[in-house]
């Protein structure tokens, strides 16, 4: 968990927001012991997830495909590698849709725009040495164009079965 108490309090705040501005359908769903606090979803993110991420073609036409997501500070980071379909929509088109689901233990789904990171970016160094010692390597020598990416979300809920944090 790299989150601290304010990031955690910012996420709160967001996904109570997301909650309240969801359908009546949504909050049926996510509601009571079901629907994850900001210090559940940081603690149940811990480590990579396959992450469902949705992007649009140049046509409108979504695509999904799975990307090691690692949740830090509050938001997803992943990387692909430059020739990837998914580099394409994303450099077009940043606005994406993400899930991670753990059958009916966890779901986290969330909205926002993917952030090219860049080493001159402040969370480029924090992220390469969590990827670094996540994988035993550094994920941009993977290939000749891996781009690494912050999903920076303006919705997000989660639901679960999920203990507590400690």
């Amino acid at each position: 968990m790299k989150e601290t108490a304010r990031e955690v309090d910012d996420l709160q705040v967001l996904m109570d927001a997301s909650h309240a501005a969801g359908t009546s359908h949504l909050r049926e769903i996510i509601t009571g012991d079901r629907r994850l606090t900001a210090a559940q979803v940081v603690a149940a993110l811990d480590g990579m997830k396959v992450l469902s991420l949705a992007t649009v073609t140049a046509r409108g036409e979504p695509r999904v495909s799975a990307v090691d997501g690692h949740f830090l500070h509050g938001c997803w980071t992943f990387g692909t590698d430059g020739r990837a379909a998914k580099a394409r929509h994303l450099e077009a088109r940043p606005a994406v849709s993400a899930a991670h689901l753990d059958g009916e233990r966890l779901g986290v789904f969330c909205h926002g725009r993917a952030v090219l990171l860049s080493p001159g970016d402040p969370t480029w160094d924090e992220t390469i040495a969590h990827w670094t010692a996540h994988y035993g390597s550094d994920p941009t020598t993977w290939s000749d164009d891996i781009r690494m990416y912050r999903l920076k979300p303006s919705w997000l809920v989660g639901y679960g079965t999920v203990a507590p944090p400690d």
